[in-house]
């Protein structure tokens, strides 16, 4: 299978400087795929050149203009309506044609998805997307953690709809036919949370998924779950806090380890376990979320990322495309809907929210 992803070169909070580099490091190491750069054609042409290995790696790169930026402030309304050839415009175009089979951006999060949504539509059933990524557990696996700031805010169906595209992506992802789903809360008890998430644990619980219950923030890296639920406002804020402590745990270590003679040299001989701990709790190497819900591959980087998690996210679009997660996502959705479909009918008293409506 040919595949081709295309990257928005000049979003984010660096733009060239981080997208260039990760989008060479990544052609050079796969050649086989076809990277369509896409954004201010002269500067990208003149970066390139500068590229230490840029020369090698031409033949499987291509340049496709776009004269605007949709910058970091920029509102949703300008960036969809006043900004028609900005480079995230121009790659979601790309991809609804055919000539991409997935979209990288690390540019503003709002116009990402107002403008996916729009160029590439919604997959029937889903009202609205989600982003989604996986976070690193302690039994050597991840945890699919859904929405991360698509949607501050969610009504009960939402969260149904975010639980079956979770579950579909873990079956595509992580081969997990049944994955295990929770309902982030502030408590496993059935009586905790708010009105939204109660209710959005009732409709889960009559649903066909493997839903488990509430679960708590710490849940979420202790590998006793598949994935997590929630609305994009939670899912934001749990994702950096996460992000934070990590960091934090690692500038500690360094201090540590590093305060005199006796902790340097218990430092060479903990190397290698020190490198095996940050590299499974380096959060650039999970870097890149998947739009999840939309007609069509779309991974979105932190704006603040370095050239590697750059080339990471890169990577995930790659695997989203091989795993064909567009398609056994869109599978699942339809069998899952059946499932609801079958398992509504059979209630006495039918779920309030229409069985067409819900997945």
């Amino acid at each position: 299978m040919s595949v081709s992803i295309a990257v928005d070169c000049m979003g984010g909070d660096y733009g060239l400087k981080v997208t260039l580099p990760a989008a060479i490091a990544f052609a050079a190491s796969h050649p086989q795929v076809q990277l369509i750069l896409v954004g201010q054609k002269d500067l990208i042409e003149t970066q390139l050149a500068q590229q230490e290995r840029g020369a090698s790696v031409h033949s499987n790169i291509q340049i496709e203009h776009a004269s605007e930026v949709v910058s970091m402030q920029d509102s949703v309304e300008v960036a969809l309506r006043k900004k028609r050839d900005s480079s995230i415009r121009v790659a979601a175009d790309a991809v609804k044609s055919g000539r991409a089979n997935a979209l990288v951006s690390a540019g503003n999060t709002g116009a990402l998805m107002a403008i996916s949504r729009y160029v590439l539509k919604t997959l029937p059933g889903i009202e609205r997307p989600a982003i989604a990524t996986e976070l690193p557990n302690t039994k050597g696996g991840s945890t699919i953690v859904l929405d991360l700031g698509a949607n501050a805010q969610a009504e009960p169906l939402h969260l149904l709809q975010f639980a079956v595209m979770g579950a579909a992506l873990a079956a595509a992802v992580q081969g997990k036919e049944r994955a295990r789903i929770g309902l982030l809360n502030i408590g496993e008890e059935l009586i905790k949370g708010n009105d939204v998430v109660k209710a959005a644990g009732e409709l889960l619980r009559s649903s066909p998924l493997n839903f488990i219950g509430n679960v708590e923030g710490n849940d979420i890296f202790n590998g006793d779950v598949d994935v997590v639920v929630c609305d994009g406002f939670v899912g934001n804020v749990a994702l950096k806090s996460s992000e934070g402590v990590a960091q934090m745990i690692k500038t500690i270590l360094a201090e540590e380890f590093d305060r005199n003679f006796f902790t340097r040299a218990m430092k060479m001989l903990a190397a290698p376990a020190l490198l095996a701990i940050k590299n499974r709790v380096d959060h650039r190497r999970y870097n890149g979320a998947a739009l999840l819900g939309l007609n069509g591959v779309v991974i979105k980087s932190h704006g603040s990322m370095d050239a590697f998690g750059f080339e990471c996210a890169i990577k995930k679009a790659f695997d989203a495309v091989e795993h064909q997660i567009l398609q056994r996502t869109s599978e699942t959705i339809l069998s899952l809907h059946q499932a609801l479909h079958t398992a509504t009918q059979s209630k006495e008293e039918p779920l309030s929210t229409p069985p067409g409506v819900c997945v």
